[in-house]
């Protein structure tokens, strides 16, 4: 598709699709729940339609009127052996965090995904796994998916240090810690989002949380609750781009959430001298309006514990540096060559193909600013912030066009993100 470019304003107020990570695991959450569940502001992307389905495979009852998603929760126990192998699509938060959850089923069960998902290692969640007592396994040593899974009633407590920071096997081992005989132990390399374990507190369970440490006691049984998703911080971060980078721009984004694991952007955004205010501050819901706006930029240096809690935003961090003065490193983000597609190289090419100034590193990027953008073609790769990521870029454009290939990959995570786009352009 031909993108937008060469705006001369962006204004208004969006409120971003519900935050992914939470969507994913309030529907998790709710089927192993005892009771009924009632989950309001779900991301309907097709990640999280994906867990949905996994879920409905397995025997749970989940009706989605569009307003609300109602779960009739069944308990670990209530879980039933899925007739057909569970389809995960493209979202690596469901395989991984279903591998846990399946771990203390007594049921043969195979899951796979999509060219994308086909490429991601699981050995990070399958090797804790089998010493838990999973019989696992996958495509070469890296257990790419297809996964054929038997769990096990009598999983064994792990003691088990992350050799990653990645909040999704934290979640995996959670989930199937909660099932084992006995305490667990789980030490993080770095602080991760914590989501999985705010619901268990949500949902009548306990978690001893020590700094890095995570201790979880198996055989608790959680209750049904009601669920507010706030926005998702990951999807707001391309309007807050957009809202710094653009000339002209006000933006403001309602309930959003801010979780202290996930606001590494917004102490970027700082850093590197942007106008963000916050307003709306719900400590309970941890969301607020975040308002931005045009901004005169400088380049800083991104690395250490804060990665984790910006991950996911790095691409588009990234087209904010090619808008800044001076030198952005980005380094200590190896993590990004394991996502949807090798983040580094991908981001670094489309952004270069549009006359940005990246050199790639082995575990980041090296990012002068600042560039003007010029048109190109760029292809997702099947990669949601990756479209994302150049529909903002094209904004700047002043000459050429900007064609973007498999642009239907955004769906995963925003279906309404060209509507908003519009909305802001319009004022």
């Amino acid at each position: 598709m031909k993108l937008l470019i060469n705006v001369s304003q962006l204004k208004g107020t969006v409120r971003v699709p519900g935050d992914k990570s939470i969507s994913h695991r309030s529907i998790m959450f709710g089927s192993l729940a005892k009771g009924q569940t009632t989950i309001h502001d779900i991301l309907r992307g097709e990640d999280v339609l994906s867990t949905m389905q996994a879920f409905r495979d397995l025997g749970v009852d989940i009706q989605d009127d569009g307003d609300r998603v109602t779960i009739t929760g069944v308990g670990f126990d209530g879980l039933k052996a899925p007739q057909k192998s569970l389809d995960m699509g493209n979202s690596g938060t469901s395989i991984r965090l279903i591998s846990g959850v399946l771990a203390g089923q007594d049921f043969s069960i195979e899951m796979f995904g999509d060219d994308s998902l086909s490429k991601r290692p699981m050995d990070r969640v399958t090797i804790p796994l089998r010493q838990m007592g999973v019989e696992v396994s996958g495509q070469t040593e890296r257990d790419l998916p297809p996964l054929t899974m038997h769990g096990n009633k009598k999983l064994k407590p792990i003691h088990y240090q992350l050799p990653v920071a990645s909040a999704q096997v934290k979640s995996a081992l959670i989930f199937a810690a909660l099932q084992a005989d006995g305490e667990s132990v789980i030490i993080e390399k770095e602080h991760t989002r914590n989501h999985t374990e705010d619901m268990i507190v949500q949902f009548g369970g306990s978690i001893d949380v020590n700094g890095k440490e995570i201790r979880i006691t198996g055989g608790q049984e959680l209750l049904g609750q009601e669920v507010v998703v706030p926005g998702d911080i990951s999807s707001a971060a391309f309007w807050l781009v957009a809202g710094l980078i653009v000339p002209n721009a006000k933006i403001r984004l309602e309930n959003v959430g801010i979780n202290e694991t996930r606001t590494g952007i917004l102490d970027v955004i700082e850093a590197m001298g942007g106008q963000l205010s916050l307003s709306d501050v719900d400590d309970i819901a941890k969301s607020a309006t975040i308002t931005v706006e045009t901004s005169d930029l400088h380049g800083t240096e991104i690395g250490g514990e804060i990665i984790p809690r910006l991950i996911d935003e790095l691409p588009i961090i990234a087209l904010l540096a090619t808008q800044a003065e001076g030198r952005t490193v980005i380094r200590d983000a190896e993590e990004l060559k394991v996502k949807e597609t090798d983040r580094i190289q991908v981001v670094a090419d489309a952004l270069n193909a549009m006359g940005a100034n990246i050199t790639p590193t082995d575990d980041g990027m090296i990012i002068e600013g600042k560039t003007p953008l010029h048109g190109a073609s760029i292809n997702t790769f099947g990669d949601h912030r990756i479209g994302m990521m150049t529909a903002i870029a094209a904004l700047l454009v002043a000459d050429g066009e900007v064609e973007l290939d498999r642009s239907e990959a955004i769906n995963t995570s925003y279906p309404s993100f060209f509507k908003d786009l519009e909305l802001l352009t319009h004022g």
